[in-house]
């Protein structure tokens, strides 16, 4: 299984390169002209002073859909690394401090734009030829650092240009206003990173911001799910894209909420796992980003049908993911999955079964990596408060 993971690896990679070569050599290149789609990516890398910069494709056009994850339902792995790793990152090192200034306010009117926003770099030297590929954010391709820039065609979205200058408004609060306002929230995670929300801006590098954002809006939900009836059914929700297989149980339960993952690593499985009750997960959670972006689509859900349940999300990660895309995935696998028409069991453990099933690991084997079903049948609803 390790070596079929790597074999996928090579192929994409390899026809990326080919694909390039149609745009020019971008690993040697001192300048891009392109449309951003509009897209900024703060790193992490030498925190508190950051590498702060546009992602910019070597097209003009309409480029949203190159960083546009609520849109990539339906595409391959290698459609999205393809889209991904065409995205020149421009950079220039800045303070965390620094969320004002003619570079800083130039990425923020481009993340507040609605549409693509032409851009044109000049680098300080050929960029690099690395490529980032870290498994919470989406990739991206070739980094230089920017000696100019210049950005042109910005249109603010209203509701993110109000936002922006409401210096009043906490950034949580700000948070919930976007997306209540319908924003998608790969947009509202950029809006974070760059500084442009809250009372103390600072920038956020983009893998902290998208836990971040997906981290308030479950707390909103969970407020708001927690006043609902419970769930009269045991609700079992499938579904499977970019080589992960995601399965929901939704029982009849206080909410209480489980992620377990399991992947392949030298053809050996590993397991990862953590939950909450009401109360929250109050550390830093073992299977990171994953476990906020699958609970913010159950929660969605939940919302939605205005229902309280316990949840359990089985994640296997098949050797097919050879390319870490970003956690993105997650959210939307689970989005998508609480789409589909559910099956019904007339209990937890003909649920999980059922939930066991979807996937090629036996149902003990996922229970023993996890804590939540055992907790339930040993305690009572008052015992998780």
């Amino acid at each position: 299984m390790f070596s079929d993971s790597q074999n996928i690896r090579r192929e994409i990679l390899s026809k990326w390169h080919e694909s390039i070569s149609k745009h020019g050599n971008l690993f040697s290149s001192d300048s891009i002209s392109g449309t951003s789609p509009p897209s900024v990516f703060v790193g992490s890398y030498d925190y508190p002073k950051v590498f702060v910069g546009p992602m910019v494709p070597p097209i003009h056009g309409d480029t949203s859909l190159l960083d546009s994850p609520e849109q990539w339902k339906g595409k391959s792995l290698e459609d999205i690394v393809n889209f991904r790793l065409n995205l020149v990152r421009g950079v220039q090192k800045i303070s965390i401090d620094q969320t004002e200034g003619r570079y800083i306010e130039d990425l923020q009117e481009i993340t507040m734009s609605s549409k693509a926003t032409d851009t044109d770099l000049v680098f300080q030297k050929t960029t690099s030829p690395k490529v980032s590929l870290d498994g919470e954010s989406a990739p991206f391709g070739p980094i230089g650092e920017i000696k100019t820039a210049k950005f042109s065609g910005t249109s603010s979205e209203k509701s993110i240009e109000k936002t922006y200058y409401d210096k009043d408004l906490k950034a949580q609060d700000a948070v919930l206003n976007l997306y209540n306002s319908g924003i998608d929230i790969s947009k509202i995670q950029k809006c974070f990173s760059i500084g442009m929300l809250g009372q103390k801006r600072k920038l956020v590098p983009t893998k902290w911001s998208i836990t971040a954002t997906d981290d308030i809006i479950c707390k909103y939900l969970t407020d708001d799910v927690l006043d609902y009836g419970l769930i009269d059914s045991h609700r079992i929700f499938s579904y499977e894209h970019l080589g992960n297989i995601f399965t929901v149980v939704l029982f009849p339960h206080r909410w209480v909420y489980e992620m377990i993952e399991a992947w392949y690593s030298d053809g050996i499985l590993g397991f990862g796992s953590d939950y909450e009750d009401a109360r929250g997960i109050d550390h830093p959670p073992a299977i990171a980003g994953a476990y906020f972006a699958a609970k913010l689509g159950v929660l969605e859900y939940l919302k939605d049908k205005k229902i309280q349940a316990g949840a359990v999300i089985l994640r296997e990660i098949r050797p097919e993911y050879a390319i870490p895309v970003g956690v993105w995935q997650v959210r939307e696998g689970i989005r998508e999955a609480m789409n589909q028409t559910p099956m019904i069991a007339d209990s937890i453990e003909n649920a999980l079964v059922l939930a066991s099933n979807k996937t090629s690991i036996s149902k003990s084997e996922w229970l023993s990596h996890g804590n939540i079903v055992e907790l339930i049948r040993q305690k009572t609803i008052s015992d998780f408060f």
